[in-house]
Order: structure tokens, then sequence, then C-alpha cells
């Protein structure tokens, strides 16, 4: 952008703003980004705003709305600023009101550790800017105690923080069913605007964020910034174990700031202990711990020096932690996406440098980090796709329409959602089943909600209704009054010889006291070494990663990425012994010494598991999906394998019914729709039937 235009924009802002972003902030500019979205979002038009972390986009949204705020006379809740996380919301919400003030506008909180009286001063003073989550903004719309029709009379616009981690996730569907209803409660579009790190596919990305509103303006704003720039410092290590991760970390950067990403609680607080006990003063952030833990340990990493916190995805998404000096990856997160998250946590200050040093624990990490970092340089981010099938969504949105509402029409509830995509050919079908059920009852030609509804989901006004995702049932961990954590019953309930000792916190406590029926546990603290159990996030890689592991196989190295030593040798290990299943031309089918037949597909998971399903006459159906390849049934001829291969129809995967209980609602589908949609979420047809179109050769022994 040029300097002209950087003046142009700045002129722009409402004249006190400009005051104080030069007297009270002392910038001497706009960043690209906040210079180029100014127009944009001045002019109404729905945007999409990308920038990496740190790189100004709450700025270059919330300072052209207080400008049309004041310019325009907005009145009462204007803007709702929506966030995946409370903490990012907690985090944001100083800042904003500081803004705000300067043209005597108002800032508030509501999400679920906003107490009553809070609320009730939000519901009678209606801030000008509302911070909160979808799952609150549900929460409103079918409280008894708040009229959505007066507390957003003056919405006009919504702001949706990190929209790339709600698109991809059921919470993107019910994210836009939300602003379907919002608009027309208030008779009015709204200017919708997403702020995101890059994405593979930012136009797609904006027009999904429209929803029903694609005949509206909209505008990717993406200052040119490439993804591998050259002050970027990646180095890729490997050391076998967590004590010799502690240990390199403990010994590298001395008196520097570290964040290190790990992919699990437990993984965190593993890690923690043994940093602890190499002297290294260090911090933990993750899920299980207390909110209010979580904040201590932020507080105090960002207000120290030479200090680690280490951490899970909960620090992935902008919670501000002070200036970071080095990042710092256990083994490899599982989307490009996710390590530019991370990587933009460094390099803001003037002089620095992003950074990010991978300690991979096993060889497989190491490819799999490799793999990634080879997209990574290569520019690849991964497109962001909305889940299919959100079925689920679509009785979940009806159910709180009917709350909400009072009753809905049998005919007319479409009115509502228009032609989002949330509601497919079986939208009907998902009725008549809520009517039959007992979800609904019928008077005439309105729906209300019935007793199946009130017993399934009733609990504390429908509380269940108003999220789309469900957490597991876990203990609250307490010292005395205060809170430490959660953990899961796993550890309480099995045996062990001698005391009960939780690792959490990075600490030991000897459990004392369970409270079973009030889920509560209390501790003490330990000398005793204690353990750390939670389910691991999981999910296997996609069809991208995949083949970038491939093609570091086949002898590409990431460019720009530097391999220590260590790294080098275990990585030409592990080229020698794929030799024989990779081919930079074709995938091989390659009989092993044992005589088992493998077809080397290097595409993911959710490929493999679609081939399985698309095969059954050479596939092992009984095998353990796996990225790499497909274990063939044994005694198939070469001709056979072919002929199959060439006239395969592709399917989606086959799903245990049970497994439809992952989805929440899915008991208010019928149970056929139910397994279809998870069916559709578990495969890659797609990516599959070019697979299938891959030339391939079939080698025996």
């Amino acid at each position: 952008m040029s300097e002209h235009t950087e003046l142009d924009s700045f002129a722009a802002l409402h004249p006190v703003v400009q005051y104080h972003l030069a007297n009270t902030l002392r910038w001497p500019g706009l960043r690209p980004l906040q210079a180029e979205a100014v127009q944009p979002v001045l002019s109404g038009a729905d945007c999409l705003l990308l920038a990496p972390t740190a790189g100004g986009k709450t700025e270059a949204a919330a300072l052209p709305l207080l400008t049309r705020m004041a310019e325009e006379n907005w009145q009462g809740t204007s803007v709702l600023y929506l966030c995946p996380l409370r903490a990012l919301l907690n985090n944001l919400q100083p800042r904003l009101s500081s803004y705000a003030a300067w043209l005597g506008r108002s800032v508030a909180l509501w999400h679920g550790d906003i107490g009553q009286s809070a609320r009730a001063r939000v519901l009678r003073e209606r801030p000008d800017i509302l911070l909160t989550t979808p799952e609150s903004v549900e929460a409103m719309l079918v409280s008894s105690k708040v009229d959505p029709r007066v507390l957003f009379e003056g919405l006009r616009a919504v702001v949706v923080d990190e929209v790339h981690a709600f698109a991809g996730d059921d919470r993107g569907w019910h994210l836009l069913a939300l602003c379907e209803r919002l608009s027309r409660i208030v008779g009015r579009p709204l200017q919708r605007i997403g702020l995101s790190a890059t994405v593979g596919n930012p136009g797609e990305l904006v027009r999904w964020l429209q929803g029903t509103e694609q005949s509206r303006p909209r505008r990717v704003v993406q200052p040119a910034v490439s993804p591998a720039a050259p002050d970027t410092e990646i180095t890729l290590d490997y050391v076998g174990s967590v004590p010799n991760a502690a240990k390199v970390i403990a010994s590298l950067h001395e008196g520097e700031k570290r964040l290190v990403f790990v992919d699990s609680r437990r993984r965190a607080e593993e890690l923690g202990t043994a940093l602890r006990s190499q002297g290294v003063t260090t911090f933990l952030s993750h899920s299980s711990l207390s909110a209010a833990e979580r904040r201590r340990s932020e507080e105090a990493f960002a207000e120290s020096s030479g200090t680690v916190i280490v951490a899970t995805s909960t620090l992935e998404l902008g919670v501000d932690v002070g200036d970071l000096d080095r990042v710092i990856q256990l083994d490899a997160p599982r989307t490009v996406a996710s390590f530019l998250q991370r990587l933009g946590r460094t390099g803001r200050r003037a002089g620095t440098s992003r950074n990010c040093l991978f300690l991979c624990l096993e060889e497989e990490f190491l490819l799999q980090a490799a793999g990634l970092l080879e997209r990574w340089a290569a520019g690849w981010v991964e497109p962001i796709a909305p889940p299919s099938s959100p079925r689920h969504i679509a009785a979940q949105q009806l159910l709180a329409l009917s709350l909400q509402e009072h009753r809905i029409g049998a005919h007319t509830w479409r009115d509502w959602w228009g032609e989002l995509p949330l509601f497919d050919e079986h939208a009907e079908e998902i009725v008549d089943f809520l009517r039959s059920e007992g979800y609904f009852e019928a008077d005439g030609d309105l729906l209300f909600i019935g007793p199946e509804a009130e017993h399934r989901f009733g609990r504390r006004y429908f509380s269940d209704l108003t999220a789309v995702f469900s957490a597991p049932p876990e203990f609250t961990v307490l010292h005395g009054r205060e809170e430490v954590g959660t953990i899961g019953d796993e550890l309480l309930v099995e045996e062990t010889d001698g005391p009960r000792v939780l690792l959490l916190s990075g600490r030991a406590w000897q459990v004392n006291h369970v409270d079973w029926a009030r889920r509560r546990c209390w501790v003490d603290p330990s000398e005793l070494t204690g353990r750390a159990k939670w389910t691991s996030g999981g999910g296997g890689l996609s069809f991208a990663l995949t083949r970038g592991m491939r093609a570091v196989l086949l002898g590409t190295d990431p460019a720009g990425v530097t391999l220590t030593r260590r790294a080098e040798k275990i990585l030409n290990g592990l080229r020698d012994t794929h030799a024989e299943h990779v081919d930079p031309d074709k995938l091989l089918l390659r009989e092993t010494s044992s005589g088992e037949f493998r077809w080397w597909t290097w595409a993911g998971s959710a490929v493999n598991r679609t081939l399985q399903a698309s095969l059954p006459e050479i596939i092992d159906p009984r095998q353990r999906i796996n990225d790499r390849s497909l274990r063939l049934l044994p005694d198939l001829t070469s001709r056979e394998t072919s002929a199959a291969l060439s006239e395969a129809i592709v399917r989606n995967p086959a799903v245990n019914a049970s497994a439809v209980s992952g989805l929440k609602f899915s008991a208010a589908l019928p149970p056929e729709l139910a397994m279809d949609a998870l069916a559709t979420r578990l495969g890659d047809q797609p990516h599959a039937r070019e697979v299938l179109t891959e030339p391939r050769q079939i080698l025996r022994r």
C-alpha cells in the first residue's frame, strides 16, 4: 500500500480516533492490514481480514466500526464481537474498552464466567460493543430473562475473531444460523467481519461467512506477505524423549521467554514436571486447569523473564502472554494453519524474527513435522471446509428457535434461515421425526417444545441446547477451596497400590476424598510421583500433509528449514526404511517378506478409510486404518487387484451405530440420517477418487 493511500485511510477515521492514535497510542501510522481495511469496513461491506498473529486484526475491524458508530449515531448494542474462547474475550476487553472510551462508548463481556449482576447491567445499559461467544448468544436468545428484540434492536455488525476456528467445525454452522436469526430479529442485514490468520481459500471463507446474504458486497483484505518469509528461523531436531526435550529447552536460550506447544494435556503435565526438575521456572496452560489457574500462569509468565510456559492449543488463538522470544513445538501440529498461528506468536518486537524449534520425540513425528514444513515452505495452507451434513445442528436450531419464539410454524420455519445450507433436502424429514418422537407437540399449524425435548435437553432451562459440542464428564480437583483443574474419572476408578496421586498443573497431588455424586476430588500437595491421563486429541493426517511426508521421503528437504545432525540422521534412516514404499511417478502395491500385500497410498486416514469402504473385495476390512498404506486381502492375483481398482465405486465408510453419540443432538435425528452424516465426515471422497486415477505398480517378490 502506498504512503498516500495509508494517509487517506487514516484521514477517513473519526477525528477523535485519529487524535488518540497519534497522541495516546503514539502510533507512527496504521499497519498494512489496518490501512487496507478502513474503506471496506466503512463502506459496510462484509469483510475477511487476514494477517498473522499480532498483525493488528482487532484494530483493523474496531477502528472503522467505531468511526461508523460515531458518524452514523448507532445506539444500543450495535456490535457483537464473537470469539471461540472466553480467555480471548477476557484478553480483548480492556483494549477494546479503551478504544471505545475515546468516543464515549462502552464495551462489556458476557460469557459463562460472568455473574448475574454483570449480566443484569448489560441488559439495563446495553453496551455499544458486546464481547461474547456464539453459545452465549444462543443462551440469550432462548432465555426467559432476556428480550432479544430489545437487547439487539440496534445491532449493525458482527465481528467473528479467529473465524477459521469456527468455520472448520460445527460451531461455524451454529454461528451462521445465529446470524440469520439475529438479522431477522432486528429486521436488517448485519455487516459480517471475520478475522483470521492465513487460510488457503479466503474467497470461499468470506462467502461462507455471508450466509444467505450473498448479494451483499464482500472483500478479502490481505496484505501481501509470503508464508515462508526470509526472516523466519525454523529448526527441526530429534530428541527422543520428554526428559531429553526438557534438557534441550533448559539449556537453550537461557534468560529468554519460551512458549512450548504440546499435543495433549498429559504431555503438558509431563514436560512441565521435567522442566521444573531441571530448575526452569515453568508455567502450564491447558483446558483441564481452572480458568483462575490458567490466568495466574499466563499473567506470571507475561511478567517474567527466563521462563517457559507449556501449553496445548489453548494459547494458539491469540491470548496475550506478553512478548515472546521463542516458540518451541514438541512433535508436530496437525495442520499448517495451526503452525502459522503458533509461529506468529514470535517476531512481534522490532529487530526480532519469527522462529520455531521442533523437538520430535519419535521418528514418525519427525517425518510428520518434515512433511508439514515441506507444505509450508511451498506456500500451501489448508483450505477451510465446513463439516458436511450438519443435520444435528439443524435439529438443534429448530428446537432452539421454538424456545426463542415459544412456537414455530410447521410450514414457515424456513423463513428464519432462508436458503442457508444448514438445512438440506432432509430438513422436512427431520421436522417430521421431531414431531413423531415427541420433541415437538403440534397445535394446528404450530409446533411447540414437547416432552421428549424437555426430558433430553431441559435441564437448567435447556442449557444443553446452547452448545453444539459436548465436554466429557470430568471431576473438579480442589485443594481446600482453591480449584486446581479437572481430570477424567479414569485415574479415580482404576486400582492403585498405595496412595492415589495425580499430576495436575505440573505438580503432584495426593487424593484425600472423592465426592462421586458432585464429581469433586479433594487433594493435597505430594512429594510422590503423580500421573496424568487424558484422552489425546485424535484424528489422522490429511491428504496434503501425508503427501508432504512422501515428498520428504523422496528426497525433498523443506526449504528454509535447518535440520540438526540428529534430525538429518533419523530422516535419512527413514528414507532408507521407506525406499521400497515411495516412487516419484506412481503408487506402489508391494508384497512384503512375510507375503503380505500393502498399497502405499500416502493419502491420509480419511482417504484410506474411504478406499477401504469402496474396495471390500480386495482391502482387508479388519485392519486399523493409518495415513500411509492399506493391507490387501491374501491370495489375490494381480489381475483381480487391477480390475477391482479400475472398477471401484467410491463410497462413504461404514459407521458403527453407537458412534453417532459423538454428534451432539444425534438423538433428535432419524437414525439413518445421523449415520449418514457421520459416515460422510469420516471419509474423503474427492481425494479417494484422485488416488484411484493415479498411476500404480504391483510388485511381487
